[in-house]
């Protein structure tokens, strides 16, 4: 199951320091405010909104640095839903149950991965899931030679909850793994309880992992990024909000801009004040945007069209689409932003 960065494998090595730390990343949420407001002289029992909370806690002498950024993290993760974190099942390595399990362990054993969903025909039929620990180390009088006899119960959450509520509810059932379903109950993606608590706590990487993407020590923005990259995580790491649209990813931020799938070269231009920011499709896996490419647009040499970032909250983002094109740079997006 690649998870693009997020994985199963971590410094959390046993189910009991997982929920343990689960537990207590969603009792510090929940008492969040409360806390906070105690700290501050506040009645801890008014309500606050989230502007007042951030309010009291910049304000505060009593906090420092480390735990204002933790209040902060608790705040946004609240506004965020499970299909922002969730692996897209496009990058999901599903098992047919009714597969033997020798086949089944070929098929598992170059993956990074320890938790497999098993699907009884499509994708959108998931039975369960099976652990590495299922295929490989199994008693000598187990009569199982399917992957389906083997499966376990998934927990399904739709991707509209919300990530505090879907971390409580993992960590109160103990499911390290779940199946996101879509407003149509078909299958979304899956997030695993890890994801959700390096949304808390930031990414934990560990030998298994896939190499993380190098961070500019001067604070740059990085000249390239993953398509399935977030647009809360690309806004974090190149300093520049996408408008908000109906996708969750710079890849679908492309492809609403160009009004089709992108190609290989496409292009799309985003204002940040007076900067000018080219997105470029470098690499291509399938229909996906797999890697884009970022750089500044020259002062001299300015886009004919752009889409603003982080646009007034009562303003549209998006006036016009349609496609132009340059001879030095072939295709490019043409949203005039108002």
């Amino acid at each position: 199951m690649p998870t693009s960065g997020r994985d199963d494998h971590t410094g959390l090595k046993t189910p009991r320091l997982r929920r343990t730390l689960a537990r207590l990343l969603v009792r510090g949420a929940d008492a969040a405010t409360r806390w906070v407001a105690r700290l501050l002289g506040e009645n801890p029992r008014a309500d606050l909104t989230e502007a007042e909370l951030r309010e009291l806690v910049a304000r505060s002498l009593v906090l420092d640095g480390d735990e204002r950024r933790l209040i902060d993290d608790v705040i946004v993760a609240a506004d965020r839903h499970v299909r922002e974190l969730m692996v897209p099942r496009t990058e999901v390595l599903f098992l047919d149950a009714a597969a033997a399990v020798a086949t089944a362990v070929g098929i598992v054993g170059t993956s990074r991965h320890s938790r497999f969903p098993v699907i009884d025909g499509t994708h959108d039929d998931v039975i369960g899931f099976v652990h590495l620990r299922d295929l490989l180390i199994r008693p000598e009088a187990d009569p199982a030679g399917t992957v389906g006899e083997l499966a376990r119960p998934l927990r399904r959450l739709p991707a509209s909850k919300r990530v505090l509520a879907a971390l409580s509810e993992m960590r109160r059932e103990g499911d390290h793994v779940a199946l996101v379903v879509d407003e149509y109950g078909g299958t979304a993606g899956i997030v695993t309880l890890e994801d959700l608590i390096e949304e808390l706590v930031g990414e934990i990487h560990d030998e298994y992992d896939a190499a993380p993407e190098p961070v500019a020590v001067d604070g740059t923005a990085p000249s390239e990024v993953e398509g399935l990259l977030n647009l809360n995580d690309f806004a974090e790491r190149v300093g520049v909000r996408l408008p908000s649209g109906p996708y969750d990813t710079v890849g679908g931020f492309l492809m609403a801009s160009l009004g089709r799938l992108p190609t290989l070269g496409d292009e799309a231009f985003v204002h940040k004040g007076s900067d000018v920011w080219r997105l470029r499709v470098v690499e291509m896996d399938g229909r996906r945007v797999a890697r884009v490419g970022l750089s500044l647009v020259p002062p001299a040499a300015p886009p004919a069209a752009a889409v603003s970032a982080a646009p007034a909250p009562d303003a549209p983002a998006i006036m016009g689409l349609g496609t132009s094109t340059s001879a030095d740079h072939g295709p490019k997006s043409m949203i005039d932003a108002i």
